[in-house]
């Protein structure tokens, strides 16, 4: 199994840290590029944001090689009751059509409405090969078989809703891509428990190709993901969670990856809220502002390179409780956070 894992990750790495030149070359025939217009934007300077191409490039190619290969070796079965091989290729297909609709916005533009039905295409897409959230398992909350209907809801929300998150929160050098390879090795954590290779393969190799990137990513950035490359992770991130959990703790489908992610999916929530407001409007939901919590990072005087390393400190907080929850439960979980946050509190001002 490790050695599978070392190939998944390494592979990933070297396809994406590889590709990601040559998407810079692209981005700039093609129009990709992003120009500081407005106050919104933190670069001084046109920097290429096609790097999503080299990420998704990197995570496909180890994860069909390996699954071919370990087919092959008859290690795992994607034709078995799990139906992976299904599963698999609506996965893979619906990549592929959110990335048609974001290569257009990174290059021409769409409406947030146009973007919203790509991800929702590319989520129904995923629920018909039989990828779905079939039940919950909690003290609180025990609904251990859905009906059809809620349990399709329910999935293509959560999608959606992951999908937008960490696309909300890419706003800083490194800031999305940092994030999710922390979210994505927690979820490693989970799925090693248990889960099937089929999820340790993906899980691993979206962290590889985050990693291959990453050099290219944080501060001063030389290019960014671009809306290709965001939407890509938080849906890749969204459909492993779902794959993985299954298998491991029943709570774990939703709650346990909810904590993981957190960071980005409290920014988005705290984001519909705060437009609403403002805007007065459902439709101003749509209009973007400086009100992130990257944003507000700045304008306390943080710098770029402090604030990300500041939000990647409380995305592996967030990872490590949910991590303790899932291994030691609920009280040990609570006494760790209890401490972290007394440490944080204490060195406050020094910091």
């Amino acid at each position: 199994m490790w050695g599978d894992i070392a190939i998944a990750f390494i592979l990933a790495f070297v396809v994406a840290f590889v590709a990601t030149p040559y998407t810079m070359k692209i981005a700039k025939k093609i129009g990709a590029e992003d120009i500081p217009k407005d106050k919104r934007r933190t670069h001084k300077r046109t920097i290429p944001k096609f790097g999503g191409p080299a990420v998704i490039l990197g995570f496909l190619v180890s994860t069909i090689y390996l699954l071919i290969v370990m087919s092959l070796e008859k290690t795992i079965n994607l034709f078995g009751v799990e139906q992976y091989a299904k599963k698999l290729i609506g996965f893979f297909i619906a990549i592929i059509i959110l990335a048609i609709f974001c290569v257009v916005d990174d290059t021409k533009t769409i409406k947030p409405l146009t973007k919203l039905t790509g991800q929702l295409l590319a989520a129904i897409i995923v629920v018909l090969s039989g990828i779905t959230i079939d039940g919950i398992t909690l003290p609180f909350l025990n609904f251990p078989e859905m009906h059809e209907v809620i349990s399709v809801i329910l999935t293509i929300v959560w999608i959606v809703i992951v999908t937008n998150a960490i696309n909300l929160i890419d706003g800083l050098d490194g800031l999305s891509s940092g994030i999710s390879v922390i979210s994505a090795v927690s979820l490693l954590i989970f799925v090693l428990n248990g889960s099937s290779m089929v999820s340790i393969v993906l899980i691993t190799a979206l962290a590889g190709a985050l990693v291959g990137f990453l050099p290219y990513n944080f501060s001063p950035a030389k290019t960014f993901l671009g809306d290709t490359g965001s939407n890509f992770l938080g849906f890749s991130l969204s459909i492993i969670s779902i794959l993985g959990s299954a298998k491991t703790y029943t709570a774990a489908v939703i709650v346990l990856p909810l904590i993981v992610l957190g960071l980005p999916i409290f920014d988005t929530f705290m984001a519909i809220v705060r437009r609403i407001i403002k805007g007065k409007s459902i439709k101003a939901v749509f209009k973007a502002d400086k009100g992130h919590l990257h944003h507000r990072l700045l304008a306390k005087g943080y710098s770029q390179k402090q604030a990300v390393i500041l939000l990647y400190g409380v995305s592996a907080i967030l990872g490590m409780f949910a991590i303790i929850i899932c291994d030691s439960g609920i009280w040990k979980a609570l006494s760790f956070l209890l401490i972290v946050i007394v440490a944080i509190v204490a060195g406050y001002r020094n910091f």
